[in-house]
C-alpha cells in the first residue's frame, strides 16, 4: 500500500510475517504420525506444528531434566516432578521457607522443603536446576496460581457474606 505524504515523498506500509526458522522437515513412523493426529484433534486450537513444536521442547526439557515431567492442568501445561509436586510449588516453598527461615544453609533449607512437602531432597534439587534453566515460565506458573488462589479466596468470602455465615 502506498501513501504521499506530499508531491515528493511517498511511503509504502507492508504487513510482513516472519517465520522463526525454516521449516524442519520430519518423517514419522505411521503409527506416531497418528497418534500425533489423535493427539491434536483432542487439543482444539493446536496444529500439527504446534504440537510438534512443544512435545519436541518437552521432551528435550525433560532429557535435560530428568525427573521433570509436564502435564495439564488448570493454568494450562506445566513442568512437574514425576513423582511430586509441579516445580513452581517447589520454588514457592522454597522462597517460603526462606523467608520464614532467614538464617537456613543450602542444605538445611532444602531438607525443610523436603520434608514439609514429603518430596526428596534430589526431585527438590531437581526442581531447582529447572527453575534457573527456565526462570520465566516458573515465575509465570506462580503469578497463575497467586491469582488463582486470590480469585478463590474473594469467592469463598462472597459465598459466606451471602449466605450470613460470619466467622465460618
Amino acid at each position: 500500500m502506498s501513501a504521499y505524504l506530499d508531491d515528493k515523498t511517498t511511503t509504502s506500509e507492508y504487513h510482513v510475517v516472519m517465520v522463526k526458522r525454516a521449516a524442519t522437515p520430519v518423517r514419522f513412523d505411521t503409527e506416531v504420525a497418528d497418534r500425533l493426529a489423535s493427539y491434536v484433534r483432542t487439543r482444539p486450537g493446536w496444529s500439527l506444528s504446534s504440537a510438534t513444536n512443544r512435545l519436541v521442547d518437552e521432551g528435550l526439557r525433560m532429557s535435560e531434566h530428568p525427573g521433570v515431567a509436564f502435564r495439564d492442568g488448570p493454568t494450562g501445561r506445566r513442568a512437574g516432578l514425576v513423582t511430586g509436586p509441579d516445580v513452581w510449588e517447589i520454588v514457592r516453598a522454597l522462597r517460603s521457607a526462606r523467608e520464614a527461615e532467614p538464617d537456613l544453609d543450602e542444605t538445611a533449607l532444602v531438607d525443610l522443603v523436603a520434608t514439609n512437602t514429603g518430596t526428596p531432597v534430589r526431585l527438590v534439587r531437581i526442581a531447582v536446576r529447572y527453575w534457573a534453566a527456565y526462570p520465566e515460565e516458573i515465575e509465570a506458573e506462580i503469578t497463575a496460581a497467586t491469582h488463582v488462589e486470590h480469585d478463590a479466596e474473594l469467592a469463598w468470602h462472597r459465598e459466606h457474606d451471602l449466605l450470613g455465615r460470619r466467622g465460618a
